[in-house]
């Protein structure tokens, strides 16, 4: 049996989508910890039992292989940034997060779609984790959706389910492809464009736009959703992801455009090109934002990639 690469497996396991929860507890003194956690899940209804499975690299992981007591708060869509703080922030993570304490003092995120206050049922230790499996003591729920997670990124069901219009005579859907060091575009006649297809009806958008780069010579990671708007002139609703390059065959039919160079290309239409400025802006700090709008104006909600 070949040995398991560490970081391909990691991927694999990324491959799985799930919640994101950020799961608390209080330490001797009485001090809040918490740490995100999408290693979650229902275990029995009777008696209710739930886990959640923190790492031995947790700054907080002696107090979750002992706590008599914790909770669990699954994040809604919105709360990037609760997960954000609660994945790698090195201050006070309360003191940035609005939350509320349960009856036995342990705080729960103000604004999740769903509460879990437990009771430690059994504490298991596993390779580089332990399994903390509670009891459900309480538990609080809302209407909403939570925040997605997969291949190493949020994504949010709610802000793709609108990326499909079914009004729209054509629905387009392309990639903003990135490499190490830039993106690939598809030059034309009238300047770079993205690469993109027409998704048929009853096909998925992905699918198909993962055909059209296959097509085109190059594998890529799809990511979450980054431009969607309607060109009301052409009747067609377009919709662009991120994602990110795997292998290049070498007859490619795209070319390589480091970040710098962006700002000063000529695309095939303003859309685009106020896109691509945007990209160019937000890639430097990796906060992007999903546009909602149409062909000129619209809102941005931000996406948090995470690294």
């Amino acid at each position: 049996m070949s040995k398991i690469d560490p970081r391909d497996l990691r991927d694999a396991f990324g491959r799985f989508m799930t919640g994101v929860t950020v799961v608390t507890a209080l330490d001797a003194e009485d001090r809040p910890v918490g740490f995100t956690a999408n290693s979650f899940s229902s275990v029995s209804l009777n008696p209710p039992l739930l886990l959640v499975c923190p790492g031995k690299f947790l700054s907080s992981y002696a107090v979750f292989s002992t706590c008599e007591k914790f909770a669990v708060s699954v994040l809604s869509e919105g709360q990037e940034d609760v997960a954000n703080i609660f994945a790698g922030y090195k201050g006070d993570r309360f003191a940035r997060v609005v939350h509320t304490c349960n009856a036995h003092g342990v705080p729960v995120i103000d604004g999740a779609i769903a509460t879990f206050s437990c009771k430690t049922h059994q504490i298991v230790p596993a390779g580089d984790h332990s399994v903390l499996m509670g009891e459900v003591t309480d538990f609080f729920q809302r209407e909403g959706r939570g925040i997605g997670y997969a291949n190493g990124q949020f994504f949010s069901l709610g802000l793709e389910r609108q990326t499909r219009d079914p009004g729209a005579t054509k629905n387009v859907c392309g990639a903003v492809v990135e490499t190490a060091e830039g993106v690939l575009l598809r030059p034309t006649p009238e300047g770079y464009k993205l690469p993109e297809c027409v998704a048929p009806d009853r096909t998925s958008m992905r699918e198909c736009l993962r055909t059209e780069l296959q097509d085109l010579g190059v594998s890529a990671d799809l990511g979450p959703v980054f431009s969607v708007f309607d060109d009301h002139a052409q009747e067609t609703h377009f919709a662009y992801l991120l994602a990110k390059a795997g292998p290049v065959n070498g007859a490619c039919a795209l070319s390589h455009i480091p970040f710098a160079d962006l700002a000063g290309l000529k695309f095939n239409s303003p859309a685009t090109a106020r896109m691509m400025q945007r990209f160019a802006e937000e890639v430097r700090t990796r906060n992007f934002n999903l546009y909602l709008g149409d062909s000129v104006s619209g809102e941005t909600h931000r996406l948090n990639e995470r690294a």
